[in-house]
């Protein structure tokens, strides 16, 4: 349960019920990122905890996570097809379905919008109710519930991967290769695009290169960043920024050629300066992506994490107990001393365990 500003507890509450067009899922695993961390050390920002949230209704301590997989126990009213015992993921974010951004498909940008774990009790707990609508059904045989769990995500880069329009003609650079970023470059190098993959950390460089990179480049802050690269006119066709650091913005923008475009992943911490003389005068496209669609979005994730031969162990190794998650988890993530892409939480487990995946 978050309180508020570092301080998150295990508390013992009321199992909660399905509402109408909900499943109760128990959780078999829930991921932590980088907007957990965010709302540990610096927040309440996102979650309701002093504000009642507009769509939810929900206002005091909430649990949070956003990144699960279950398994179906019971179901409310009005739900159709699901079972009990289904094994689902949850693309986390409701939508309405009635206003003018869900009637042209992006859901994503619900005008009456509301997340599980962001702004309604979430699934860093034994038992959580999630709308029907974002869930999709693991096909049998294909992901241990582990892998599983990362499917929300994967899902957020292959919406990245559809917003760029990125392509087997493109030559793609990714710019950062953290949590969003890892999952971007499988999902990048999965749509045949030539894919280049920046990062200040060997160890990130070497993931991007094991899940498929076509060249991985640790950068030298005394070279140019296109001399280093390579770069010819026109080249590269499109780059993601995805670290939401003002240098990996730089970075992003010297990459970006005539004609190119920029697909804004990372979130900046505050307002940056933009020359719009040179977007037009280049002809430049800027794209913004934000979080998933369910119904594309997670179906191509959970297609993408079974296409991979190796397990995703490497991205991530541990499900760390409740007891653990903020010594474990939370607190590492926030002050950027976790080695791990992703944490995964495990509600049932008494201590840390090595993931199956």
């Amino acid at each position: 349960m978050f309180h508020g500003r570092g301080d998150v507890r295990v508390e013992e509450v009321d199992d909660p019920s399905p509402g109408p067009g909900q499943l109760l899922l128990r959780v078999h695993a829930s991921g932590i990122c980088g907007t957990d961390a965010h709302e540990y050390a610096h927040g309440p920002a996102m979650f309701p905890i002093e504000v009642r949230h507009p769509v939810s209704g929900h206002v005091g301590p909430m649990i949070p996570g956003h990144e699960l997989s279950g398994t179906v126990v019971a179901a409310g009213t009005d739900v159709a097809g699901f079972a009990v015992d289904d094994f689902v993921v949850s693309g986390a974010a409701s939508s309405c379905g009635t206003c003018v951004q869900c009637a042209r498909g992006r859901t994503n940008l619900c005008l009456r919008h509301a997340t599980v774990g962001l702004h309604r009790d979430g699934a860093l707990a034994q038992w959580c109710a999630v709308d029907a609508a974002t869930c999709r059904a693991v096909p049998p045989g294909t992901l241990t519930p582990d892998a599983a769990t990362l499917a929300q995500p994967m899902a957020i880069a292959a919406h990245a991967v559809w917003r760029s329009g990125l392509s087997a003609e493109d030559r793609a650079v990714i710019v950062g290769a953290g949590g969003i970023g890892t999952f971007l470059t499988y999902a990048a190098v999965a749509s045949g695009a030539h894919v280049t993959v920046l990062d200040l950390d060997p160890e990130r460089v070497d993931l991007a290169d094991r899940l498929g990179a076509h060249e991985v480049h640790l950068p030298d802050a005394d070279v140019p960043i296109r001399d280093q690269l390579g770069a010819t006119p026109g080249f590269p066709t499109v780059v993601f920024e995805v670290t939401g650091h003002p240098s990996g913005l730089a970075t992003a923008l010297e990459l970006v050629p005539a004609g190119g475009r920029l697909v804004v992943v990372g979130m900046q911490g505050s307002p940056v300066t933009l020359d719009l003389r040179d977007v037009a005068l280049c002809e430049l496209e800027l794209v913004g992506t934000n979080a998933l669609i369910c119904h594309s979005d997670v179906p191509r994730a959970l297609e993408l994490l079974a296409a991979r031969d190796e397990p995703w162990s490497d991205v991530a190794p541990v499900a760390v107990s409740l007891d653990d998650l903020v010594d474990e988890g939370l607190a590492p993530l926030a002050s950027g001393r976790s080695r791990r892409i992703k944490t995964i939480v495990d509600p049932w487990a008494t201590a840390s365990r090595s993931t199956r995946m």
